[in-house]
């Protein structure tokens, strides 16, 4: 690996925090992915983050805040509802889209007059956030529309030296980005993520599910196409593709298939031989990106269950198939 790439002890970690604060760009490690980070306050910095992703700018960023101190430099108000869905599920894998303080560059938010904020729960993450004393503007470390990374390699194999430093903290748990929501004036779902809805819905009630057809999207993960690798991938249940069609081609399936289901397929990976879905959604991305150094011509990728975190599985897999 190339010196970039750095276990992150305390020290890597504190030299990363610098590098932060001086307006460089750090990978890092999140419970969800990895995130590739700037100074959220510093718009000098956060450009080189669209740039180093090729990321347009109407697609607006999360912010990653530590503290309630934090929260107060990038959010100018928390309702009621909003307090409760931090209380409970902060820190961890769940965006909420806020009211913008003024101190948060427009380019941040695409000119919304709102902020997509989260509290990471990796350790890692926390401590590079408090040692820079600033909330970290950080998308998904790879280039835009690609595979999430889920490790330090995928960082390095796709975004290389434009980084100023990753840091290496083995797999993300998850697997998943975070799930975003809107609180207010409705519960609204803008994107299903690690954070099961269903959790959310015990605390709030029923979660309508937006649908962005607007010019800007409200929050990241929206646009149509994404998460893609560069074989073409479809979802399909492997078993009804002809036997003739199978060669050169990867069948991802959910759980362990039958021989006969899967039999000419040049590569097939199973996701949770057992059915779990978070087990699969902890897989997904690092499978993908597994397939796709295979250089086939077509992954098949089974659908999941339509509930928990098969909705967020299965919204990665039909942006991801979008051409």
């Amino acid at each position: 690996m190339p010196e970039m790439v750095t276990e992150a002890t305390p020290e890597a970690v504190e030299r990363a925090a610098a590098l932060l604060r001086g307006g460089g760009v750090v990978a890092f490690p999140t419970e969800t992915v990895y995130g590739l980070g700037a100074d959220a306050l510093n718009a000098v910095a956060v450009a080189r983050v669209f740039e180093i992703k090729g990321r347009p700018t109407f697609d607006p960023l999360i912010v990653h805040v530590v503290d309630e101190a934090m929260l107060a430099r990038v959010a100018s108000r928390v309702s009621e509802r909003a307090r409760r869905a931090m209380e409970r599920f902060w820190p961890g894998p769940l965006t909420l889209i806020l009211p913008k303080g003024d101190a948060v560059p427009e380019l941040v938010t695409a000119g919304l007059p709102t902020v997509a904020v989260r509290m990471p729960a990796h350790p890692v993450a926390r401590d590079l956030i408090a040692r820079a004393a600033t909330p970290l503007a950080a998308p998904s470390a790879n280039p835009f529309g690609y595979v999430s990374p889920t490790r330090a390699e995928h960082v390095e194999q796709t975004l290389a030296q434009r980084v100023d430093c990753i840091l290496d903290a083995g797999p993300s748990s998850h697997g998943l980005e975070s799930t975003i929501v809107v609180l207010d004036p409705h519960p609204t779902v803008l994107r299903y993520g690690a954070l099961p809805v269903e959790e959310l819905e015990a605390e709030f009630g029923p979660f309508a599910r937006d649908l962005f057809e607007g010019p800007t999207p409200l929050s990241p993960g929206r646009l149509p196409r994404h998460y893609s690798p560069r074989t073409p991938l479809r979802v399909i249940e492997p078993r009804l593709v002809p036997p003739g069609a199978r060669a050169a081609s990867a069948a991802l399936c959910f759980t362990q298939p039958d021989g006969s289901a899967v039999e000419g397929y040049a590569c097939v990976r199973v996701l949770s031989e057992s059915g779990d879905l978070r087990e699969a959604a902890a897989r997904l991305f690092e499978t993908l990106h597994e397939l796709d150094a295979l250089e086939l011509t077509r992954i098949d990728a089974q659908p999941v269950p339509d509930r928990d975190l098969g909705r967020a599985i299965l919204d990665r897999l039909r942006r991801a198939s979008a051409r």
